[in-house]
């Protein structure tokens, strides 16, 4: 048997070579991560301390925020460092941990996306029912089943890597680890890894989808037998935000991981990803701001009460 000599880091895919380049490519990134931050962490802050946004709709767009939030700060942050240190280089443990969290986060959005749906479906189709149906302790039962749901593929593809080895070439075609670059660099027999990672992958977002799929065809439904447009105006509206993002992912998840990555396609892919890493995080959160009374009034209350009127601590934020 030849030789083989395993590896200890990988080499990302540089974004560019040019000094000046990489300069407005720092800059542009560290804006938009800045901005991610600061949006997902007023809305956690809005939904926390507004009374009036203690609803499960802002409980699930809270959690929501949260884990754009998360996944911003493992992608981005590292992209910002290999932007400044030009070393566009990890070590093998490192790159098997991001990849670890970029599938878990990734795999909490779908079914986080999965629970709005079903929220949007109850109070849409069954509005008199709405508080009844969506209590508190169900709806703090649905995210913990999203966020602990969300947790087994990636442990199940990381226990799978311990039987690959890894000997190069250790070059990886993006800015962050991810699973199938990792198993496009192993020395070994993959064909085990890509069996569970097709069927556990499968089955996972087939569930979440569905679920998605099955509320909205429901929605619709009740929607079209509304008779008055204004009617079918207000009931399309309570969830118009919640479907953009929906498209956005599942848009984005599927040029990441079913289009083909040839070199026809290879510039497509790497936008999709580019987007949906940097972008993304970013778009959720000013969806959800600009469509909903709700949140636009609660931050002008918020903004008012501390930057124009001195607060005594005697106003809440109601």
């Amino acid at each position: 048997m030849k030789n083989q000599t395993a590896i200890s880091s990988v080499l990302l895919m540089s974004l560019s070579d040019t000094p000046r380049t990489i300069y407005v490519l720092f800059t542009i990134f560290l804006l938009i991560y800045l901005m991610t931050v600061s949006s997902n962490l007023l809305i956690i802050l809005l939904v926390v301390t507004c009374a009036h946004l203690h609803t499960p709709m802002y409980f699930f767009l809270g959690n929501l925020a949260f884990l754009d939030m998360s996944y911003s700060s493992v992608t981005v942050l590292r992209l910002l460092y290999d932007l400044t240190t030009h070393r566009w280089s990890m070590s093998l443990p490192d790159c098997i941990a991001q990849m670890f969290f970029v599938m878990y986060f990734g795999g909490s959005e779908a079914f986080l996306l999965s629970s709005m749906s079903y929220d949007r479906y109850v109070a849409i189709c069954r509005p008199l029912y709405y508080l009844h149906v969506m209590s508190w302790g169900l709806c703090t039962q649905m995210m913990t089943l999203a966020w602990s749901s969300a947790l087994i593929a990636p442990i199940i593809f990381t226990l799978c890597l311990r039987r690959l080895t890894f000997c190069g070439p250790n070059f990886i075609q993006n800015f962050f680890c991810d699973l199938p670059h990792l198993l496009q660099i192993s020395c070994t027999d993959t064909s085990i890894n890509v069996l569970v990672l097709v069927t556990v992958g499968s089955v996972f977002g087939a569930i979440a989808f569905l679920i998605t799929f099955y509320t909205y065809f429901r929605i619709f439904r009740a929607v079209t037998k509304i008779r008055t447009n204004d009617g079918k105006h207000k009931a399309f509206s309570t969830c118009t935000s919640h479907l953009t993002v929906v498209l956005i992912y599942y848009a984005s998840v599927t040029f990441i991981y079913f289009v083909p990555n040839t070199s026809n396609l290879l510039a497509l892919n790497r936008t999709a990803t580019i987007i949906y890493t940097l972008v993304t995080p970013l778009l959720n959160p000013l969806i959800y701001s600009l469509r909903n009374k709700d949140l636009k009034a609660a931050l002008q209350r918020t903004f008012h009460r501390h930057l124009l009127i001195p607060d005594n601590g005697t106003r809440r934020c109601r």
